[in-house]
């Protein structure tokens, strides 16, 4: 059985009720830590004046390069814990993303949350400062 499509979230909506406990997720962020021992890295990503961070379980995509402080691409799981961690997210793929312009990425993310607002209400997905499509132009 495929797992869910995963939807994108920042970093800063992951710890939030947004995202459920086994949600799959696609995110971004740039890596400040790894132990392979552990099996584990750290993504961090801002908005506004805060940081905010991810530990990421990178078990199921070892062997794995890193280049701390690149920016990685991240499609996974999320597993919510009880504690200071908050939240680890288990990648099944993990991209290294340098070079990609993050503010329109980030654009882009949320033009897509409008879209499907708009057309598939259903979906009930979170997205704020949306006009609608008549009024783009204007």
């Amino acid at each position: 059985m495929l797992p869910p499509p995963a939807v994108f979230h920042f970093l800063w909506e992951i710890s939030t009720d947004l995202v459920k406990d086994g949600a799959s997720v696609r995110t971004y962020g740039r890596l400040i830590s790894y132990e392979p021992e552990e099996s584990k890295a750290i993504l961090s990503g801002q908005q506004s004046s805060a940081q905010y961070n991810m530990s990421v379980q990178t078990t199921l995509v070892e062997p794995f390069q890193p280049t701390l402080g690149a920016q990685y691409f991240v499609l996974g799981e999320i597993e919510k814990t009880d504690g200071l961690s908050g939240a680890i997210l288990h990648a099944r793929t993990l991209s290294n993303v340098d070079g990609v312009d993050l503010t329109l990425l980030q654009k882009a993310i949320m033009e897509q949350r409008c879209f499907f607002k708009e057309r598939l209400p259903e979906m009930n997905v979170q997205a704020f400062n949306c006009k609608p499509s008549y009024m783009k132009n204007l």
